[in-house]
């Protein structure tokens, strides 16, 4: 007697029409081109998920740059002070303390002023 392989062979298209169910077109109900789509989409968020920390970053620095400069005072002087008295600080603190605790932001530009 054969074996046919149709139960494994449904299932796995099932799963995958699980996955791209929500997509557009072919790509959610033709076997094939869901598999393409399903494939771009897995590599398009690990890319994404790089970018997301460049993004943000970029973010951070702007926002400090942006409330540093209110203070008179460009952002490389800036980061270059805080390493040089010693204040270790990531920039998404610096980001938070500066939208949300101006006082303190504007405490740590003066020690920065004092050092030069």
């Amino acid at each position: 007697m054969r074996i046919k392989g149709s139960s494994q062979s449904n299932q796995k298209r099932r799963k995958l029409f699980k996955l791209t169910k929500g997509y557009w077109g072919q790509r959610k109900n033709v076997y094939r081109r869901a598999r393409e789509a399903y494939l771009a989409a897995l590599s398009r968020a690990y890319t994404d998920r790089k970018r997301k920390k460049r993004d943000f970053r970029r973010l951070w620095i702007t926002r400090i740059s942006a409330a540093v400069r209110a203070e008179g005072m460009s952002y490389s002087v800036f980061m270059n002070g805080l390493k040089k008295s010693g204040i270790t600080m990531n920039r998404k603190m610096l980001s938070e303390l500066a939208i949300h605790d101006a006082a303190a932001f504007r405490e740590l530009v003066e020690k920065v002023k004092a050092m030069k």
